[in-house]
């Protein structure tokens, strides 16, 4: 009692097992968290990785034609395919009459993992032994905005949360001055499905993607408008954000503090949204690297603007390029058409790996490429000509870089006519499962509880790939 009687309180608090520090800094972490919903977080595990950039090539692009020589298409075209590889399944647009269709473009084999590649890549030759050849892929869904859907959110119908999302939503983001989650958009049209491909679904709002634009405003309505001074805009920010506040006390709606962070991050965006877009601050080496003109609105710019969205902190980078589907109509031919979007990509996407790996940032950041499925070995007919192929979800070919994952190596095999997995197969579900593991996650354990149900990213399904990983 005497050495008790003798401490002051300021004693005490010092030597408590909870000091007055870290009782505030508590406090001022959970105020973070509950205004800033981007605020950074750990996952589960200390992950390999930090950031995602994910290409993605809209409409299925054929690895018959890009990733896989098939001599067998070429000894069978023109035949009816063996009754034991189409008995049971279902086609978008294939009839039972459909043929074996050859691939007449030429192939190589590159680098020291030996991937083949075809002559409509040239520029990937340069990052073969930078990748994870994921040749065994395997999706559920034929149709392309259930596909889409599937390949970005784990489920074939709106609603649910995209990947974007759930990464967001368990790491928060290290920028604050740009989204932590991004989308950028090239090609003649949007992807289809549109917006549900970057939504939140019943994760709070501040985790959707936001699309920029790649002319005039990044986003629009940014600007202010004429006569306000950016010290009244700051004023008015001030103001409602106390109002918020006040009412996110009250209530505990998750989306106030969307609410407060969308007010703040675009009044800060003013001037770090222009800063970004703008690339004349690059080097001529670099510009010439990605096929980039400052100013422009392109595929190359998208994948130099998420290099410099990584280095600014933005957690999820997303680019869609649209036009991949080639059944073999008009402007879908395997022809000139598959031709001229390989060109739109090809540079580009071989050119972010290289720079990410110039600049150390490859190693912390997962970079994906691949669309929603695949292509049929069976010759599609458009217009009275056999000039594409169907849609094939039971095989086909994505690349990782990055993160973790193992580079020059290639994981998963097909038949002779590229047409099933005959090793190593790695379903949508099992990708994100990796995804997630790469960067600090149990995929059975990052959820959001939503309608008396626990949901996650990969529904009841997914394992992690352990073999592909470093």
């Amino acid at each position: 009692m005497n050495f008790l009687q003798q401490q002051t309180r300021r004693h005490f608090f010092e030597r408590c097992g909870v000091g007055l520090g870290s009782i505030a800094l508590s406090q001022l972490m959970a105020e973070d968290r509950a205004f800033n919903p981007m605020a950074p977080r750990e996952g589960h595990f200390e992950g390999k990785a930090k950031n995602v950039i994910f290409m993605f090539m809209a409409g299925g692009p054929s690895h018959l034609e890009l990733f896989e020589q098939k001599p067998m298409l070429q000894k069978y075209h023109g035949q009816l395919p063996p009754e034991s590889l189409v008995a049971g399944k279902r086609f978008a647009f294939l009839g039972k009459d459909a043929k074996i269709l050859g691939s007449d473009r030429k192939f190589e084999k590159y680098g020291e993992c030996r991937m083949q590649l075809s002559e409509l890549l040239p520029h990937h030759q340069k990052i073969v032994d930078e990748v994870t050849w994921l040749r065994g892929m395997k999706t559920e869904v034929f149709n392309h905005g259930p596909a889409k859907l599937f390949m970005n959110s784990g489920f074939q119908v709106p609603g649910r949360p995209s990947m974007g999302s759930w990464v967001t939503y368990g790491l928060g983001s290290e920028s604050r001055d740009l989204p932590g989650f991004v989308v950028l958009q090239s090609g003649p049209r949007g992807p289809r499905a549109g917006n549900a491909l970057w939504s939140s679904g019943f994760l709070p709002s501040s985790y959707q993607g936001v699309p920029f634009r790649g002319t005039g405003d990044p986003i629009l309505n940014l600007t202010s408008p004429d006569g306000i001074s950016p010290d009244r805009q700051r004023d008015f920010v001030d103001v409602v954000g106390q109002l918020n506040r006040e009412r996110l006390n009250v209530t505990g709606d998750p989306e106030i503090a969307t609410r407060i962070n969308a007010y703040e991050m675009a009044y800060r965006m003013q001037s770090s949204a222009p800063e970004l877009m703008d690339l004349s601050d690059e080097s001529p080496e670099t510009l010439d690297l990605y096929g980039a003109e400052p100013g422009g609105n392109s595929y190359a710019n998208n994948c130099l603007l998420a290099r410099r969205l990584v280095e600014r902190g933005t957690r999820f980078v997303q680019l869609y390029h649209t036009d991949w589907d080639h059944h073999g109509g008009k402007n879908q031919t395997l022809g000139t058409d598959l031709e001229k979007v390989c060109k739109q990509v090809d540079q580009a996407s071989s050119a972010l790996v290289l720079d990410l790996k110039e600049r150390g940032l490859l190693d912390d950041t997962i970079v994906i490429w691949g669309g929603e499925f695949g292509r049929t070995p069976m010759g599609e007919t458009r217009e009275g000509k056999v000039g594409g192929r169907d849609h094939h979800i039971d095989a086909f070919t994505m690349w990782v870089a990055g993160g973790g994952f193992k580079s020059g190596i290639t994981w998963g095999k097909t038949d002779d006519f590229g047409y099933e997995v005959v090793e190593e197969k790695v379903h949508v579900h099992d990708l994100h499962a990796t995804i997630l593991h790469q960067l600090g996650f149990d995929h059975e354990r990052l959820i959001f509880r939503f309608q008396g149900r626990d949901f996650r990213l990969t529904d009841v399904h997914g394992h992690v790939v352990k073999d592909i990983l470093a």
